[in-house]
């Protein structure tokens, strides 16, 4: 049984229909990508996903739920977390109030859960009191992710995590993303550095114009002719 299964869902924004039926299957403990030109619907299928979009037709389900038009707040306390294009911190807040807002649905004290984010972020420790405005661009991924795991989700949403940052910033995001997925987290990765993206991927999906026109195993998807062309850069 999936973690999460998407089955003919159908979603846009007013009159624009941009998901036409997308079939996706994320199983529990894999690392899953999405890839696809810009304006193909990657981040419609994520926001649609946490509810923020809401699917016109199809379903979404989870953990063996039918999660289709429920509230955001009701998925993510399901199991479900995002980290947004952009990363979308509280640049006023601390690093430890930013920790603290992703926590926001968990009952009881949360300190033991901020120590635990932590520790896989010695980037931020010295800087848990320093507002998130301040910190590095590298630095506020980091603080992204860290606040959606407060959530303890059983899948964690990534979308665009390398935007905007140097390669070796990169580097280090993608092993703390392997290293969240060791930990028994499943991950939904939407990436436009598509050969990164399928590097530590089990599968992977490709996504044109609102449809999945291609799925396999990330390391068939490398060798594939179409998207060695079209996303790897690489001519046949």
């Amino acid at each position: 049984m999936a973690l999460l299964s998407c089955q003919g869902v159908v979603a846009g924004y007013g009159n624009i229909q941009v998901l036409k039926g997308i079939d996706l299957e994320i199983n529990s403990g894999e690392v899953v990508c999405l890839i696809g030109a810009n304006g193909a619907g990657k981040t419609t299928t994520l926001m649609t996903i946490c509810g923020i979009v809401k699917a016109t037709a199809g379903k979404i389900i989870f953990n063996e739920q039918d999660i289709t038009g429920i509230s955001p707040e009701r998925i993510v306390h399901l199991g479900i977390s995002q980290v947004p294009e952009g990363r979308r911190i509280f640049p006023r807040m601390t690093v430890v109030e930013n920790l603290q807002m992703g926590a926001y649905l968990q009952r009881g004290g949360n300190t033991p859960a901020i120590e635990t984010v932590l520790a896989l972020f010695p980037e931020l420790t010295d800087r848990r009191n320093q507002k998130g405005g301040t910190l590095s661009g590298g630095e506020q991924q980091m603080l992204a992710i860290g606040r959606a795991l407060m959530a303890k989700p059983k899948l964690l949403i990534l979308d665009e995590p390398s935007l905007g940052l140097a390669p070796l910033v990169v580097k280090r995001i993608f092993e703390i993303i392997q290293r969240i997925n060791s930990e028994g987290v499943t991950i939904f990765l939407v990436e436009q550095n598509a050969r990164l993206a399928l590097a530590i991927a089990n599968r992977g999906y490709v996504m044109e114009t609102g449809k999945i026109v291609l799925s396999d195993k990330a390391g068939a998807l490398l060798e594939n002719e179409m998207v060695k062309k079209a996303y790897l850069g690489e001519s046949t």
